[in-house]
């Protein structure tokens, strides 16, 4: 199997109500992936509202027979409240899927109180059960914590098989999120690597100009390449996925991804020189995995509202100022918070949202 998922968090949309997602564009990229060797898609029932899982039924499932494909769902804590909740909910998963069972189940988005719920809920027992009956062929987690948490749940569940994480050259040494050290925990327990956010939501596909520049003296390959394959480049990474929206950037990242070459010295060397230039960038660390915004009581599109903050930051435009206008209309603004801190119980990258919204209203408001 290549090393290369595709992640289905950000399909392309045609803004549709009731099918939101361009189910044309997302067949024509399936067939593309699929085409050049690819078999692997990663979904979640939160993805997209469920539309996610409906639309790999109809462009993945229902067009290719099972044994083309390699399929990934997972259990997330906001969609269960006790361990009877637990096996209708995935048994729902399989028929929004539209198959029988799913290669890697993943128990989804660990933190410390995730885990805890998990854990009071016997998730892990139930998971096991389905994977005793042949519903379930590989058992993992996706993580958001910090590395001694990590090393706990590998030590108390050592029939965890894989494990999801962040793990990009932005966030390798990020002391809020410690992809590094949670990598190297993985490899202590043996355990195969997936990678999610390699590109960082996008955000090192869109380098400041000083950062691109370095990139550019290579005289080859987008930023977004060189993010794909660092991530890729590192010893027992199983799987690294992109969220691609177009049938572009699917036919870029397969373009470098089909014939895999690990990053060279010198790609390794200007990498480095990236990270200092980030480093010194006045931003907000947001992947917009829009975890946040759906409890959110004043329907604020935090992500988005961060999106035009670190915008501002890096290039000072006034395109920031516009596009601050258009995600707040019939929406909340940043100074519409009322403090509840749902979005930071929600938060995989524990970041303050409430004094950050707080920085936000003073900067567009």
């Amino acid at each position: 199997m290549k090393n290369f998922g595709f992640g289905c968090m950000r399909l392309p949309m045609n803004g549709g109500v009731e099918s939101p997602v361009d189910q044309e564009q997302f067949n024509r990229m399936t067939d593309r992936f699929l085409a050049r060797g690819f078999t692997y898609f990663d979904t979640a029932h939160g993805y997209l509202d469920g539309k996610s899982e409906l639309a790999i039924r109809e462009g993945l499932v229902r067009r290719y027979p099972r044994e083309a494909y390699t399929l990934t769902d997972k259990l997330t804590a906001t969609f269960f409240r006790r361990e009877a909740d637990i096996r209708p909910f995935f048994e729902s998963q399989l028929e929004a899927c539209g198959v029988a069972y799913f290669d890697y189940y993943l128990l989804h988005a660990l933190t410390a109180d995730t885990y805890r719920k998990f854990t009071a809920c016997r998730s892990f027992e139930v998971a096991q059960a389905l994977k005793a009956e042949g519903k379930i062929r590989h058992l993992g987690i996706s993580f958001h914590d910090k590395p001694a948490l990590l090393e706990q749940i590998l030590t108390e569940h050592p029939e965890i098989e894989v494990v999801q994480i962040q793990f990009n050259y932005a966030d390798y040494d990020n002391p809020g999120i410690e992809s590094g050290a949670v990598y190297q925990v993985c490899r202590k327990f043996g355990r195969p690597v997936i990678v999610m956010e390699p590109v960082k939501g996008g955000g090192l596909a869109n380098l400041p100009e000083a950062a691109q520049a370095v990139f550019n003296r290579l005289h080859g390959g987008s930023s977004a390449s060189y993010a794909i394959r660092y991530a890729a480049s590192f010893e027992g990474v199983f799987m690294v996925l992109s969220g691609m929206s177009t049938l572009e950037q699917m036919e870029e990242n397969l373009s470098f991804m089909e014939d895999f070459r690990p990053l060279s010295q010198e790609e390794y060397d200007a990498i480095a020189q990236v990270q200092e230039i980030i480093k010194h960038q006045d931003t907000i660390p947001c992947t917009a995995c829009r975890y946040c915004v759906a409890g959110c009581p004043r329907h604020i599109l935090i992500p988005d509202l961060f999106a035009c903050m670190n915008a501002k930051s890096q290039y000072r435009d006034w395109n920031s100022n516009f596009y601050y206008g258009v995600n707040t209309a019939g929406h909340g603004k940043a100074g519409d918070c009322i403090g509840c801190r749902q979005c930071e119980r929600a938060c995989p990258q524990h970041l303050p949202v409430v004094e950050l919204l707080k920085t936000v209203a003073k900067t567009f408001e």
